[in-house]
C-alpha cells in the first residue's frame, strides 16, 4: 500500500533489476567435490547451531551478548503501508544514497489513484521520500515516476554515507594547472559529450565468463591472473592522443556526399 497524505494506492512490488553476478563453489581438485565449511572455536572443535549466540566486539575480545528475544522486541513491525513523508526535487539527492529499485504496479481497482499520483508527480518533478518495513529492517525510500510507472529505490541513510572530508587527506593539493592543460581537457570532454544509452554499455567480465563456462562440458576450474604493471604518463600527451583519436574518426564522416 502506497499512502501520501489521505491518498492510498494499492501497489505491489516488482524487482526492477537484476544483477548478473557469478558466483563459485569450491571443489577438490581430485574429484570435484564440494567443499563446505564449518562453525569452529578458537581449538578448532566444531561448535552446533544450537550453542551459538550473538555478540558485538567492542574491544578485541570482549563482547556485548544480545539475546534473540531482546532483538525481536525492538524490531521494526512489518507493514504493508509504504508511506511518504515528503516530496523533493530529484537534484536535491545526492546518487550516493541509491541502492536497489523496483517497480510500484497498482493492484485491482488502484488504477486511478495510481494514475493520479504518476501524473502529479510527473508534473511536478518531484520525488517521494518514505520509509517502510521489509522483512523486519527498516528501509527509507525514493519514489518517481520514470517511463510511465512509479519506481521505488532503497536508500542508504545519512549516516551510511562516507563523508568526502574523510578520504581528503588522499586527495591531491596544491597541484597547478595550466591554462594549456585545462582547454585541452576541456576540449576531449566536450568532444565526447553525449546522450546516455546504458544499452551499449556491458559487463564484458560476465560475458566472457559465461561464454568460458556454456564452452566447458567438464567441471573444471581454471583462473587466469595477469599483473599490470604502473607506469607514469605525460597527461598532455594522453589529452593530445584522444583528441586525436576522436578527430580521426570524425573525418570520414565530413568527407561523405550526398545526391
Amino acid at each position: 500500500m502506497l499512502s501520501f497524505g489521505l491518498v492510498t494506492v494499492p501497489v505491489a512490488l516488482y524487482n526492477a533489476t537484476k544483477k548478473k553476478t557469478i558466483s563459485f563453489n569450491q571443489l577438490r581438485k581430485t574429484d570435484y567435490s564440494r567443499i563446505s565449511y564449518k562453525k569452529v572455536d578458537n581449538d578448532g572443535v566444531e561448535v552446533q547451531q544450537h550453542e551459538l549466540i550473538k555478540g558485538y566486539e567492542i574491544s578485541p575480545d570482549r563482547y556485548v551478548v544480545i539475546d534473540e528475544y531482546e532483538l525481536e522486541a525492538i524490531t521494526p513491525q512489518a507493514s504493508r503501508t509504504i508511506e511518504i513523508n515528503d516530496f523533493v526535487k530529484l537534484e536535491q539527492i545526492d546518487p550516493r544514497h541509491y541502492d536497489a529499485s523496483y517497480y510500484l504496479v497498482p493492484e485491482t481497482g488502484a488504477q486511478k489513484a495510481y494514475a493520479l499520483l504518476l501524473q502529479s508527480m510527473a508534473e511536478a518533478n518531484v520525488v517521494g521520500v518514505a520509509k517502510f518495513v521489509l522483512r523486519s529492517k527498516e528501509y527509507l525510500a525514493a519514489i518517481r515516476p520514470a517511463e510511465g510507472v512509479l519506481t521505488l529505490s532503497t536508500m542508504l541513510f545519512a549516516d551510511e554515507i562516507v563523508k568526502a572530508v574523510e578520504v581528503e587527506t588522499y586527495l591531491p593539493c596544491d597541484v597547478k594547472l595550466t591554462d594549456k592543460e585545462l582547454n585541452m581537457a576541456r576540449q576531449l570532454i566536450n568532444s565526447l559529450v553525449t546522450e546516455f544509452e546504458p544499452e551499449k554499455y556491458e559487463n564484458e567480465y560476465y560475458k566472457s565468463v559465461m561464454s568460458l563456462i556454456d564452452s566447458k562440458a567438464e567441471a573444471a576450474v581454471g583462473a587466469k591472473q595477469t599483473e599490470q604493471g604502473g607506469k607514469v604518463i605525460d597527461i598532455m600527451a594522453a589529452l593530445e592522443a584522444s583528441i586525436n583519436a576522436i578527430k580521426a574518426q570524425e573525418k570520414p564522416k565530413k568527407k561523405r556526399k550526398t545526391g
